[in-house]
């Protein structure tokens, strides 16, 4: 009897979802907009593996109504804070991501907000979508030099060292603060939290989504930051107090800021009040977004799943969770 997988989304870039039909019984959720658990929860009774995106909620109700057949729980994604891992331990349940996949291609997009924001280049933009360029003035929007700046980096795992691979040729000073990677490297110097929010010209944050790290950049750490700093959020949303960073913008407590993710998305008008400061350069979540990157991550969250339903170790298992299903430990 073939496995049933539950995928939490009824399209996928590349041929990875079309892999995982021929080898299962997909069960497809095709809905408009993002899926509730309680949707999915129709969907997923008797179900061996579900594949999901990164902020699908795949909470414990969703985890019961599987079952016992229940083995893996594959994401498309480096991020995991949308499941409960605790549930899915105790149920002995494998939970995968798309570490590796997504580095450079994030990097990549991460320094793009890193010199928009700088640079004010939304700001010019949209004075030129409105046909305000109607006279060259020299003191029209003027930005902040990148090159030889100071830049922050809050995480130093894959993503963050991409990001200073990509600032040595701006000829930037970086620092970094990870307790994983507590030393400096040729690319890095290894500070204390405090001292990278006050020398730093760009703090860049790359650091999961945990109890931790939640609401890590708020009031106090932007008023510790440079007046003339800019921070970039290409990770979770709710890593930055959303309406700190918006005090901080309209009064001047920071040059100017970049974001990626939210901290609730997709999101509406509910958020315009942020996203229409000049000052901040504002994307709907699109780090990984190229066709080669989403397509990879579909490939490896797929390989996981095919990987654990035949009895094989997990390709990427969460760090701290089992690579096999039934002696998973909730990472802490």
């Amino acid at each position: 009897m073939r496995h049933r997988v539950l995928s939490t989304r009824g399209e996928l870039p590349g041929d990875g979802l079309a892999r995982l039909g021929s080898e299962v019984e997909l069960v497809r959720w095709t809905g408009a907009g993002r899926p509730q658990p309680a949707e999915l929860a129709e969907l997923a009774t008797g179900v061996s593996a579900i594949l999901a995106l990164g902020n699908d909620s795949v909470d414990a109700e969703l985890l019961a109504a599987a079952g016992p057949s229940l083995r893996v729980v594959g994401l498309a994604s480096m991020g995991f804070d949308a499941v409960d891992r605790r549930a899915a331990a105790e149920r002995g349940v494998v939970v995968t991501h798309t570490p590796g996949v997504l580095a450079e291609t994030t990097a990549d997009l991460a320094f793009s907000l890193v010199l928009m924001a700088r640079r004010r280049l939304g700001a010019a933009l949209d004075r030129l979508h409105a046909g305000q360029w109607d006279v060259f003035r020299m003191h029209d929007d003027l930005g902040l030099d990148v090159f030889g700046a100071t830049l922050g980096l809050v995480g130093y795992g894959q993503i963050g060292r991409a990001v200073a691979r990509r600032a040595a040729g701006f000829g930037m000073r970086v620092l970094h603060h990870d307790p994983l990677a507590p030393e400096d490297d040729n690319l890095s110097w290894a500070v204390d939290f405090g001292t990278l929010l006050a020398e730093s010209d760009i703090v860049s944050l790359h650091v999961p989504l945990t109890e931790s790290t939640r609401g890590l950049i708020g009031a106090d750490e932007l008023r510790a930051m440079k007046p003339t700093a800019t921070v970039v959020n290409t990770s979770r949303g709710g890593v930055v107090d959303e309406a700190a960073l918006l005090a901080a913008l309209r009064d001047g407590v920071i040059h100017s800021a970049g974001l990626d993710v939210f901290e609730r998305e997709p999101r509406g008008a509910d958020v315009a009040d942020l996203v229409e400061q000049s000052r901040l350069v504002a994307l709907p979540h699109v780090g990984s977004a190229t066709e080669a990157t989403r397509a990879a991550m579909v490939d490896l969250a797929v390989d996981n799943i095919l990987a654990v339903l035949s009895g094989r170790p997990a390709r990427t298992p969460l760090p701290g969770t089992a690579a096999v299903p039934g002696a998973a430990e909730v990472a802490r």
